[in-house]
């Protein structure tokens, strides 16, 4: 399956189910407070939007939805603790491309896998970008092909650590043109930037929110985002399928799941509630003006995220060897 029948099987099942989401009101609720774990420390973007989500979520349920952060180890600590949380309805976990999909398949010895969750609904994506130093005579990708060519040595690539989305990305990008690029591990993505600005690493694949400012600026070029359409928030910036390279559409997500063995009625309760948070349009706002895209979608829309990371991603862990302890 590629990225682009991705995008397009998962707003497909996101529609389908929230036209069939259940009146909240048919459901008892238990006045126990839900938890939402978030595998990040608190104050963050992500942690900011799911307590918004979460708050209008408790409207609904009737019930307070309360965010407990467990940050370290790339999301390994809290979905750990998700997964091992007595599965009664009352604990969720924020899932994200990192700490769910890609760990369980870059790693050993985890206590938990896919199998270890229940989906039970989309929130947001975030596209990523391929952006040089405005010192680099390109434009767009094919110019950026021919200046590697004309180079004659590796593109340096800044990543967030070996195992990550933007290391696997290059990855693909490195296969798609055709071209040899070397991947520079970084702590955290400003330190990336500042090097990218210096011209020491050759491209970045940050989201489009966090380079913008640089690029007015005249410090980068950001040549393509990795959507399948144009974001409205970046109206001007193409996306790498009008560019020619379809196979390079790709996001980060981040979803809701719970403990395996939890309550069907729980999941489809609060799976509604999700979806009607989701639709809000203060929420969709939000997320827009931040480089994010809502994700409308049920149980369905979940589990196809989930299949789809373990086709495309797997695919690209398997081809290039890659594992981490």
């Amino acid at each position: 399956m590629t990225t682009f029948t991705r995008r397009n099987l998962i707003a497909a099942v996101g529609f389908a189910t929230s036209a069939m989401i259940a009146p909240i009101g048919a459901f008892a609720d238990s006045g126990d407070p839900i938890t939402l774990v978030v595998p990040y420390g608190g104050g963050g973007l992500i942690d900011g939007l799911v307590r918004e989500i979460g708050d209008m979520m408790s409207e609904d349920l009737g019930q307070p939805v309360i965010v407990e952060n467990k940050p370290g180890s790339n999301g390994i600590i809290g979905a750990t603790y998700a997964a091992a949380a007595k599965p009664d309805g009352q604990t969720y976990f924020i899932g994200a491309t990192g700490p769910l999909s890609l760990n369980v398949m870059l790693r050993e010895g985890l206590t938990y896998d896919l199998d270890s969750f229940e989906p039970v609904g989309t929130m947001m994506s975030g596209p990523l970008t391929v952006t040089i130093p405005a010192s680099i005579e390109a434009n767009t990708l094919e110019e950026l092909k021919a200046y590697a060519i004309e180079l004659g040595q590796p593109l340096r690539y800044a990543t967030l650590g070996p195992g990550s989305v933007t290391h696997l990305f290059g990855k693909v990008l490195q296969d798609k043109l055709g071209v040899e690029m070397v991947d520079v591990a970084y702590a955290d993505n400003p330190s990336a930037v500042v090097d990218l600005i210096g011209g020491l690493n050759d491209l970045n694949f940050s989201t489009p929110i966090s380079l913008v400012k640089y690029q007015q600026a005249g410090d980068v070029k950001m040549l393509a985002i990795s959507s399948p359409e144009r974001h409205e928030k970046f109206p001007d910036l193409p996306t790498t399928t009008e560019l020619g390279y379809p196979e390079l559409v790709s996001s980060f997500w981040f979803g809701l799941l719970a403990p395996k063995g939890t309550p069907q009625n729980e999941i489809v309760r609060v799976s509604a509630a999700l979806q009607n948070a989701m639709q809000d349009e203060a929420i969709q706002t939000k997320m827009n003006n931040v480089g994010m895209t809502p994700e409308v979608g049920g149980v369905d829309a979940m589990q196809a995220q989930l299949d789809w990371d373990k086709d495309f991603w797997g695919s690209v862990i398997k081809e290039n060897n890659i594992t981490l302890e």
